[in-house]
């Protein structure tokens, strides 16, 4: 698998309610946070460990072997440090698509992030 890019954030909520996003990101209780582009689609988990890991297939059909691979770290203050890292087994993408997979960083430590109310 080939690196295409990873980045690390604090969430401020605990591991088990950040891995609880990530793996039923529509689940009725909680703020909606997955809003997807016209070409994208919803990942589906592909493995989980609570609450250290979860791993997403890819939300982009024109790159469909990809994965997205979380690992969460619990930090002071009941918070969660979220790494995301996407891999492919295929040939990295061009810059282009590389800028719109960075889209990672909108929907986790943006979307994600304010929908625990910070």
């Amino acid at each position: 698998m080939i690196e295409i890019g990873s980045r690390a954030r604090r969430l401020p909520a605990p591991p088990f309610v950040v891995w609880e996003s990530l793996t039923e990101p529509r689940r009725t209780q909680a703020r909606a946070w997955l809003a997807l582009l016209p070409d994208e689609v919803e990942p589906r988990v592909v493995e989980a460990e609570k609450p250290n890991t979860v791993v997403w297939s890819s939300l982009w059909p024109s790159r469909p072997d990809d994965q997205v691979h979380f690992d969460l770290t619990p930090v002071d203050r009941g918070d969660t440090l979220l790494r995301f890292t996407l891999l492919t087994p295929d040939e990295p993408p061009d810059q282009s698509k590389t800028g719109h997979l960075r889209r990672l960083n909108q929907l986790l430590f943006a979307d994600l992030r304010f929908s625990y109310g910070q």
